[in-house]
């Protein structure tokens, strides 16, 4: 199982395989074309009031993805979870992202969640 973090400014990479939107909001000054996404799971994204909580500096990044973790057992979220875990079985998956920094992001938490790293 291959899943790997970007941000979604890069350029795309030919072993990028599935690329997948992890964010809730479309990123800013990118058109769709030049993204090469192939899937936007949106339930899968942190909840607006956790985002807004986490960029705030309200919090640790350990405490912000316990929270992000509990809101990814819901049933909707734990279905596309589920869904983006079956498709890095078969090929890379590429979780993209337009957080400035990824490896302290959501993404780097769904990237853990997916191959079963532990923290």
């Amino acid at each position: 199982m291959s899943v790997r973090v970007r941000r979604v400014y890069e350029s795309p990479e030919a072993d990028d395989g599935i690329r997948v939107l992890v964010d809730r909001l479309w990123p800013r000054g990118l058109s769709k074309d030049a993204a090469h996404v192939d899937e936007w799971p949106k339930a899968i994204t942190p909840s607006t009031g956790l985002r807004r909580w986490y960029h705030a500096g309200e919090g640790s990044y350990e405490e912000f993805s316990d929270r992000y973790e509990t809101e990814l057992d819901a049933p909707e979220a734990a279905g596309l979870l589920d869904h983006v875990r079956e498709l890095a079985a078969q090929g890379t998956v590429t979780l993209l992202t337009a957080a400035k920094d990824p490896d302290t992001s959501h993404a780097a938490v769904l990237a853990r969640l997916l191959t079963g790293d532990a923290r």
